[in-house]
């Protein structure tokens, strides 16, 4: 009988003991990141500022069909209070408890759940979504500067790529289960403080720089392995969420910087018009910028933008903008309007029309049905969303339908 287990690790670094169904499954790693912290931000600003210890849960292992992939975090505080889910809200209630533990004690812990099979339908939880999953519990309060969510946030209000090591397995008693490691340059040194020398040396040694290194560059979880004696760093970069460039803030701009900062994107909207340009009309927006197309890019940075959608609906603007756009690097770049004023819009482009070609979607959007301003912001989300992620926009089941 499989259910939640927990302290598959020993605090300390000893042999750890999995059951025998978890030793027959084969665990996976999905590489995508899911470490979006964005979310997370307010608990723990708040918890923070009141001095307060929380949990932090990080997913690091999953088998099977499971809601979060490795990577994705999740904060509990001292009260029962959690900002995200791992699971859909199917096993935070329980992972509430282990967590509240792991605060009083500040010693890590991992917490087991397998759901494959009936089996689970004994433990009271009766999911049956045929996965499993290893989430690892950390103390974060002052003892520890908050970290590793200190050196994350600071990260992510910079919009800068990082990663951060946690110690998942040890033979080394030195070394526990739970230590992590900052990159060079992080304001704090490895933690706990109370690491030997040795140890804190170890977890500042150019292997782990380079491993801290290459997940903050390639955006993908990842393991180092120390060996005499034994031990392994968990690698998780911070993913920084997408910026939006729209270039036009009329009124059917607001539903997209909705659905946009719903998925924790970052939105910046540039217009000619005064009128138009007033921060006022997109509360959900990071920057409202007044700018003709030829000042843009003394505004702004088009470098670090992942999209931009031109939707001014000023043929004349429109140009001005792809002709700005053709120079930059931006990998997509959305036209609002039908094919025949695309068409008209990159012959008056000449040359740039070549630059732009490959990185342009137009008409903007994937084809999800609907004429109003938001089913169109929907659709024009929903394209970016898959591009930036990689996906294709199918159907997850390839467009299949079930037989009655």
């Amino acid at each position: 009988m499989q259910g939640p287990l927990q302290g598959e690790f020993a605090a300390r670094g000893s042999e750890r003991e999995r059951s025998p169904l978890l030793r027959a499954r084969r665990w996976h790693n999905r590489n995508r990141v899911e470490s979006s912290l964005g979310p997370l931000l307010p608990l723990f600003d708040r918890e923070r500022a009141a001095g307060n210890a929380l949990a932090v849960g990080v997913l690091v292992h999953t088998a099977g069909s499971t809601y979060r992939k490795p990577g994705a975090l999740m904060l509990i505080a001292a009260n029962g209070e959690y900002s995200g889910l791992l699971s859909g809200g199917c096993l935070e209630g329980d992972l509430r408890q282990h967590a509240l533990s792991v605060i009083e004690t500040g010693e890590p812990r991992i917490v087991s759940y397998d759901m494959f099979g009936p089996d689970d339908l004994l433990w009271g939880l009766g999911l049956g979504c045929e996965g499993a999953m290893q989430i690892l519990l950390l103390r974060a309060g002052p003892d520890r500067d908050w970290q590793p969510l200190t050196h994350l946030a600071r990260a992510l209000a910079g919009h800068e790529k990082t990663a951060v090591g946690i110690v998942l397995e040890s033979t080394w008693p030195d070394l526990p289960i739970g230590a992590v490691a900052l990159p060079e340059g992080a304001s704090a040194s490895p933690i706990p403080s109370t690491l030997s020398p040795l140890a804190q040396s170890t977890l500042r040694a150019e292997p782990v720089r380079a491993a801290l290194q290459e997940a903050a560059r390639s955006g993908r979880v990842g393991w180092y392995e120390g060996r005499s004696p034994g031990w392994k760093l968990f690698t998780l970069p911070l993913a920084l969420p997408p910026k939006l460039l729209l270039l036009g803030a009329g009124p059917d701009a607001a539903p997209i910087v909705d659905f946009a900062a719903r998925v924790n994107w970052k939105v910046t909207l540039v217009d000619h018009r005064p009128a138009y340009a007033d921060a006022s009309h997109f509360p959900s927006a990071e920057r409202v910028v007044l700018a003709r197309p030829e000042e843009v890019t003394h505004a702004i940075d088009l470098n670090r933008f992942s999209a931009a959608v031109v939707m001014s609906h000023h043929l004349q603007s429109d140009l001005g903008y792809l002709r700005m756009l053709a120079e930059s690097e931006i990998p997509y770049v959305g036209l609002l309007g039908p094919a025949p004023r695309r068409e008209k819009l990159l012959a008056d482009l000449g040359e740039g029309a070549e630059r732009l070609r490959a990185r342009l979607h137009a008409p903007v959007g994937l084809a999800l049905g609907g004429r109003t301003p938001e089913s169109i912001a929907l659709a024009i989300v929903a394209e970016i969303h898959a591009f930036v992620h990689g996906a294709d926009g199918r159907p997850s089941d390839n467009g299949k339908t079930l037989q009655p």
